[in-house]
C-alpha cells in the first residue's frame, strides 16, 4: 500500500479580460476498489462558489461560474490517497456467455459503442480479430489486444492533441496515453468486448523514496469487461497497481476532461498544467 499526495494545477491564460466563464472540473479522485481518498480539495481562483455532484459515469464534478472580469482562471486540486495493489482474478467466460452477460446491464452495452475519438481504422480491427481468433477467452484476448496496441505506438509527448482521434494516432504510430487508450478501446469494442476510458494519475517511479516530490502528469488507461471489470495500462504495458490513482471513467476522454468550459471575452486562451506527486508512505 502507498499513500500518495497529488497536487494538480491547471487553468487558462486568456488573451485579454474575460467578462464571464462557465466551467466543469473533474480533478478529484473517488474512494473505490483499491483506493481510499483521505483528503481532497479544489481551490478556484478567482474565488467562486461551486456545485459538486457525481456524474452519470461516477466521476466527481465541480461546476462553477465566474461572473467578474478576469484574465486568468486557475484551479488547484490537492488529494491524499491510499492506494493498494488491485486483485486481478481470472474470468474464463466464453464468448457466448460474455455476450449474454453484456445484455444484462446498461453499463456494459454503453461501453460497446464507438465514439468519434475511439473509432478504429480497419488495420486495428483486423489486428484485434486476429488476436481473438487464437485467444482462449475474451479476457485473454482483451489483454493481448491492449499489449499489441501499446507495443505499436511510440509514446511521444506533444505529438498529438486532445482532439486527436484513434485513427490519426495510428496513422503516425505516435501519441500519448490518451491516444493509446482510445486505440485500445476502439479495438476491444470492435470485437465485442465492453471497454471504458479511465482517467487519473500514475506515480512515475515504482520505488520512489518517501517524501520525494516527482513531476507527474494526468494519465489514462483501459478497463474492459469479461465477467468483471479489469484494468490495464497499455501505455506502460503494466497491470493497474498501487501507483495508479483513478479520477474518472467514461466512453472516451471527452467524458473525463479535467477542465472544460466556455467564456465570454476575447478570442484565444492558453492552457497550463502542472502535476506533482509525493509518496508519503
Amino acid at each position: 500500500m502507498k499513500r500518495l499526495r497529488i497536487k494538480h494545477i491547471t487553468g487558462f491564460h486568456y488573451d485579454g479580460e474575460v467578462t464571464a466563464s462557465y466551467n466543469e472540473a473533474r480533478m478529484l479522485p473517488v474512494s473505490a476498489d483499491g483506493q481510499l481518498v483521505l483528503f481532497s480539495n479544489l481551490e478556484i481562483l478567482p474565488i467562486s462558489s461551486h456545485h459538486s455532484y457525481v456524474d452519470y459515469w461516477g466521476t466527481r464534478v465541480s461546476s462553477f461560474e465566474i461572473l467578474t472580469p478576469h484574465a486568468e482562471l486557475s484551479l488547484t486540486a490537492t488529494s491524499l490517497v491510499e492506494v493498494r495493489d488491485r486483485d486481478h482474478p481470472e474470468h474464463r467466460l466464453e464468448w457466448t456467455a460474455l455476450a449474454d452477460e453484456i445484455e444484462t446491464a446498461t453499463e456494459y452495452v454503453e461501453q460497446l459503442g464507438q465514439t468519434h475519438r475511439t473509432r478504429p481504422p480497419a488495420e486495428v480491427v483486423d489486428l484485434a480479430r486476429e488476436i481473438v481468433a487464437t485467444a482462449e477467452s475474451p479476457c485473454d484476448a482483451a489483454l493481448a489486444v491492449c499489449q499489441a496496441i501499446g507495443a505499436r505506438i511510440e509514446y511521444v509527448s506533444g505529438a498529438t492533441s486532445v482532439y486527436t482521434t484513434a485513427a490519426e494516432a495510428w496513422e503516425h504510430k505516435k501519441g500519448v496515453c490518451q491516444d493509446i487508450t482510445h486505440l485500445a478501446l476502439g479495438a476491444l469494442r470492435a470485437v465485442g468486448i465492453p471497454a471504458r476510458y479511465v482517467s487519473g494519475y500514475l506515480h512515475p517511479q515504482p520505488d520512489a523514496p518517501i517524501g520525494m516530490t516527482i513531476a507527474g502528469e494526468s494519465h489514462a488507461w483501459v478497463e474492459w469487461f469479461c465477467g468483471a471489470w479489469k484494468g490495464y495500462d497499455p501505455t506502460n504495458l503494466i497491470d493497474i497497481g498501487d501507483r495508479h490513482v483513478t479520477v474518472g471513467r467514461g466512453r472516451d476522454y471527452g467524458d473525463v476532461a479535467p477542465l472544460r468550459g466556455v467564456y465570454a471575452g476575447p478570442y484565444g486562451s492558453r492552457l497550463f498544467v502542472t502535476v506533482e506527486i509525493t509518496r508519503e508512505s
